[in-house]
């Protein structure tokens, strides 16, 4: 693995590390996305060389993609294998109870359907990802929207005590779009009280996709810190 890591990467590491262990020899994995499901796919690439594990992973993103690609796993779809063994993915937000946030890197909505469709969903995060109630800290909330619903889902979610704000590209001009060929409005709403019943009202509004509210999917969650690595573990209903 990586050496001479700031803490919050030398965290995020520690996590997938423990995560990848739930990975056994021909296993379909669901890989996350973004920074620190990252750590996993480098895990799950360092045990391939080592142990001649033999996996197939369902990427959630095309970034997830490349580096499965990169790291040498091979890759499948749910087409081919509808039922996955185990997803080890990251979340921007999560609290005790396992609810979660997800989607700062725009791929909630094939995250949640790799989710569902797995037997076991493990979740890695470091330290400061752990809150007691969603929302804290001016975290949004992230909604994919079809293009043509954009006006129409900025006033619903007005309607139901959220600020609605259209997430732009870096780098480029226009709003971010998905690999889904959709847009992402990012909700804040303040501190969060009942996470499924929001999720429900923000699911329903015509032209939403998918939101990021992630509520009984995960079963595992691995909090690394630079010293340790906590785990809180929950049957999904």
């Amino acid at each position: 693995m990586k050496a001479n890591l700031d803490p919050i990467q030398q965290a995020k590491q520690n996590a997938a590390l423990e995560a990848v262990k739930h990975v056994k020899d021909g296993f379909i994995v669901g890989l996350g996305s973004g920074s620190t499901a990252a750590f996993a796919i480098e895990a799950l690439s360092e045990r391939i060389e080592k142990e001649n594990l033999h996996i197939m992973g369902i990427p959630t993103s095309y970034q997830a993609f490349l580096l499965a690609v990169e790291c040498g796993i091979p890759i499948t779809t749910l087409d081919e294998h509808p039922v996955i063994d185990v997803t080890i993915d990251g979340a921007d937000q999560l609290t005790p109870e396992l609810y979660l946030i997800k989607g700062g890197g725009a791929a909630m909505a094939r995250e949640k359907i790799v989710a569902v469709s797995s037997k076991l969903n493990v979740i890695i995060a470091d330290q400061p990802k752990k809150v007691k109630l969603l929302g804290e800290n001016n975290q949004f909330v992230p909604i994919e929207v079809l293009p043509f619903a954009i006006a129409l889902v900025k006033r619903k979610i007005a309607a139901i005590g959220g600020k609605p704000v259209v997430r732009e590209g870096k780098g480029k001009l226009g709003p971010v779009i998905t690999d889904n060929g959709n847009v992402v409005i990012d909700a804040y709403f303040g501190e969060i009280k009942n996470p499924a019943d929001l999720a429900v009202k923000a699911k329903m509004i015509p032209g939403v996709v998918e939101t990021g509210f992630f509520i009984s999917l995960t079963d595992i969650v691995y909090i690394g810190s630079v010293e340790k690595v906590e785990k809180i573990e929950k049957t999904r209903k």
